[in-house]
């Protein structure tokens, strides 16, 4: 039909296998553990030799490069669907970014990992795949600013206590609430060192 663009078909293969890819390879991170993800576990997954992966990832570096910008841009989807939805007051404010992101890394412990730790060695993500994470920043850092939050050390310390509990959540009580129901009593305390009203 004229107006239509042309598809590409080989473009879009190769993404849908690049996608693939990633699906086998946060499936075997899952179960095994991320630094145990192996290019032979990805390519079996979905029925390849595992030099055919050099096809579409140049290394095993670049399979953690592409998952770290999956995770960061996921997360940056629900940022975009939560914010409308902020409360007014900014306690409430407060507690619901932090919960928004505590639940979002609890959820998955492999895919925390990479995003908020350094556990890979070697492993330095890419200016492109950083760059989700570094507009999450940003918008939380506006985000308290707006809510009266402006200290570049207290927004740190925001996102030590909500690293901290993620982390405690993770490490000791998986699956469980022990630190996830210390959140907003969390929040409280913060908001009342930066001296957010009650």
């Amino acid at each position: 039909m004229l107006g239509q663009p042309i598809r590409n078909r080989q473009t879009e293969r190769r993404e849908a296998t690049r996608r693939e890819v990633l699906d086998a390879a946060w499936a075997v991170a899952r179960e095994k553990g991320l630094a145990q993800l192996t290019l032979r576990d990805v390519a079996s997954r979905i029925g390849m030799q595992a030099p055919s992966l050099y096809s579409y990832f140049d290394s095993k570096n670049a399979i953690y490069d592409a998952m770290f910008g999956q995770a960061w841009t996921d997360y940056l989807a629900l940022v975009d669907k939560t914010e409308p939805t902020l409360p007014r007051d900014p306690r409430a404010a407060l507690k619901a970014i932090a919960r928004t992101f505590f639940d979002y890394a609890v959820a998955d412990l492999a895919r925390n990992q990479l995003m908020n730790l350094r556990t890979i060695p070697g492993f330095e993500p890419s200016a492109e795949s950083y760059a989700p994470a570094v507009e999450v920043l940003e918008r939380g850092r506006a985000h308290l600013a707006r809510l009266g939050v402006e200290d570049p050390d207290e927004f740190d310390l925001f996102v030590a206590l909500v690293g901290g509990l993620v982390d405690s959540q993770q490490a000791n009580d998986p699956g469980g609430q022990r630190w996830a129901r210390l959140l907003d009593q969390a929040m409280d305390m913060f908001a009342d060192y930066v001296g957010l009203p009650k």
